[in-house]
């Protein structure tokens, strides 16, 4: 059977060399040049596309209110002249 304790201490020693190994910098490296291209892309962050999701909802309501309202208004107008009530040039 294994000692724990000699288990805890490879495993500790094997951190400690990843920490210290190239693979590091390399991981640091391309994430600075991923972080550097990505900033000079036309893109926008995931908060700033959530705000512009919900704005476009909001316009999408009032656009929809805006048009059941319209409808509405063309159907009094519409009675109106049937009922002889136009009054003006149609």
């Amino acid at each position: 059977m294994t000692n724990p304790k000699v288990l805890d201490e490879v495993v500790d020693k094997l951190k400690e060399a990843f920490a210290q190994s190239p693979v590091k910098d390399i991981e640091k490296n391309v994430k600075a040049v991923l972080q550097g291209a990505l900033s000079r892309l036309d893109v926008v962050s995931r908060e700033e596309f959530d705000v512009q999701a919900q704005v476009l909802l909001r316009t999408r309501e009032k656009l929809s209110a805006l048009e059941l309202r319209m409808d509405e208004l063309e159907a009094k107008i519409e009675a109106l002249h049937k009922a002889g009530g136009g009054g003006g040039a149609a």
